[in-house]
């Protein structure tokens, strides 16, 4: 059974910095496109990095030159660095992944439970 378990949330101060994780766990033999997601309250879900096997990337509009999405393939993990944080960016964060596992093997989206980030002085 695949699991995402995202981790580095937090409360942090206008104009500083968290990074996120995402490790996936379980009988895995591709991770193909792997994202970040955000989630405020009384909004919809947005997506805000994307980074695929080939470590192609798209942001965002309002994050894009603040927050860098990496992976590191060998550990199943993604990243999401996150500078000069402003209050708008408080939200529940989500990662997704695109995976292929199981026994015969299927393709399918993968979800982390969400971690919460607030930014406030």
């Amino acid at each position: 059974q695949v699991q995402l378990a995202e981790s580095g949330g937090g409360l942090v101060q206008p104009g500083g910095s968290l990074k996120l994780s995402c490790a996936a766990s379980g009988t895995i033999f591709r991770i193909y496109e792997m994202a970040w997601h955000r989630q405020a309250p009384g909004k919809e879900r947005e997506l805000v990095a994307r980074i695929t096997y080939g470590l192609s990337t798209n942001y965002l509009d309002s994050v894009k030159g603040r927050f860098a999405i990496s992976r590191d393939n060998a550990k199943n993990t993604v990243y999401l660095q996150m500078n000069s944080l402003k209050p708008e960016d408080t939200a529940v964060y989500y990662c997704s992944a695109l995976i292929e596992s199981g026994y015969p093997s299927y393709t399918r989206d993968y979800w982390g439970q969400g971690t919460q980030v607030t930014v406030s002085s």
